[in-house]
């Protein structure tokens, strides 16, 4: 029989996994629709003043659905998993955004990219019984 440090342990090697795989799961989708998005506007007559608002969508989705998926796995400490996962997310993208662009600062637009991933990960647990109402 496990003892519970043991179980603790495992427990928390585990949530690590599950959130990597929702992370992951969020870049993905976001890759996904950020290239079906560019085909539409390449393709279309669409303005590109929708850029951002379009972009900011992707990425609420995308976490939405990564951390989802992540914390119907953890099944415990729902909204700082899912606000990790939105955390995690967006800094990551704006590290590897900041080396690979000349001239890459923090403006208003940036925190409001970081404030709004947070909230879509902490959002998610609420809206998952919703998805499955509206999919099943």
């Amino acid at each position: 029989m496990k003892n519970l440090a043991q179980t603790t342990t495992m427990e928390g090697k585990n949530s690590i996994f599950y959130m990597i795989k929702g992370i992951a799961l969020a870049y993905f989708i976001t890759f996904l629709l950020l290239f079906i998005f560019s085909v539409i506007l390449t393709y279309t007559n669409i303005s590109e003043s929708t850029i951002a608002p379009i972009i900011l969508m992707i990425t609420i989705i995308s976490i939405l659905i990564g951390s989802s998926l992540s914390s119907s796995k953890i099944k415990k400490n729902g909204l700082m998993n899912g606000g990790m996962i939105g955390f995690i997310y967006i800094i990551t993208l704006y590290l590897i955004s900041s080396f690979l662009q000349t001239g890459f600062s923090v403006n208003l637009y940036a925190i409001l990219m970081i404030v709004f991933s947070i909230l879509a990960g902490m959002v998610r647990r609420n809206c998952r019984s919703e998805f499955k109402k509206i999919i099943f």
